[in-house]
């Protein structure tokens, strides 16, 4: 990864919230906390590839947390090139390297959720992984956003 001048481009225009994706939950289930069951949404889709924790020099910072926390600020600049927000986020998967560690580690990575992509909750999958190809990554997220038009 080469060194780059990232600047944030303008946030996407306010738009009437019954345009935002919505959760799906059925009226018996009961209410997932962290994510979502399922989306619905309509407009332009973007899609990411598989983001890690590292910064702009390709360095990763240490520990779980630390990761993704950098991964999310990553995600938000990959769809902030598309002109999308967190809020316009229906789907992550996750793939961790250690599953115990991501489980040992929730109270911590839900803060930093909160602190950085906000309360919005997408449709999640989170799978255990033998390992990742970025060999000091712990955790890699795919996203996939849609933003209304």
């Amino acid at each position: 990864m080469t060194p780059t001048s990232f600047k944030m481009p303008p946030a996407a225009p306010a738009t009437d919230d019954d345009d935002l994706p919505k959760a799906l939950v059925p009226p018996a289930w009961p209410r997932p906390v962290g994510y979502s069951n399922g989306m619905i949404a309509k407009g332009r889709v973007i899609v990411t590839a598989g983001l890690v924790g590292w910064d702009v020099m390709g360095n990763f910072p240490d520990g779980f947390v630390a990761q993704a926390r950098q991964l999310f600020t990553n995600m938000l600049a990959v769809l902030a090139e598309g002109g999308a927000g967190p809020e316009h986020l229906v789907r992550l998967t996750w793939y961790v390297v250690d599953l115990d560690e991501y489980r040992s580690r929730q109270k911590e990575l839900g803060r930093a959720y909160r602190e950085i992509i906000g309360s919005h909750f997408p449709a999640m999958a989170v799978v255990q992984v033998a390992g990742l190809v970025e060999k000091a990554a712990h955790l890699e997220i795919e996203a996939t956003a849609v933003v209304p038009e």
